[in-house]
């Protein structure tokens, strides 16, 4: 029989970057998106969130607002929220209306 051996909750994640990453950087591995809550400098083990809220830039302008509990994806070529699947990964869903203007969505992360 298989089994898995519990390592921890799995809120964060072990990282090391070959590059200094800022606190609130999104990372990308893989599919995963995951935010630096704090600053990692390169080539050093840091973690990084996979659980939690966070506050992620959006575009603002006409039909840009965003609804709570709307499904969410990185759009890494942007730098920004999505509601748009295509080639993004997937973050969460959005917890707080965001409007047409507001620069950024706060997203539950759930992947």
């Amino acid at each position: 029989m298989a089994t898995a051996t519990f390592v921890h909750d799995g809120e964060v994640i072990d990282y090391t970057p070959t590059v200094d990453v800022p606190a609130g950087m999104v990372v990308l591995q893989g599919d995963l998106v995951a935010v630096a809550k704090t600053p990692i400098a390169a080539n050093t083990l840091g973690s990084l969130a996979v659980e939690g809220v966070f506050d992620f830039p959006k575009a603002t302008g006409a039909g840009k607002a965003i609804a709570p509990g709307a499904t969410c994806y990185w759009d890494d070529g942007n730098g920004r929220a999505a509601t748009t699947a295509g080639g993004n990964k997937l973050i969460g869903k959005c917890v707080k209306a965001a409007g047409d203007n507001d620069p950024t969505v706060r997203i539950r992360l759930d992947q």
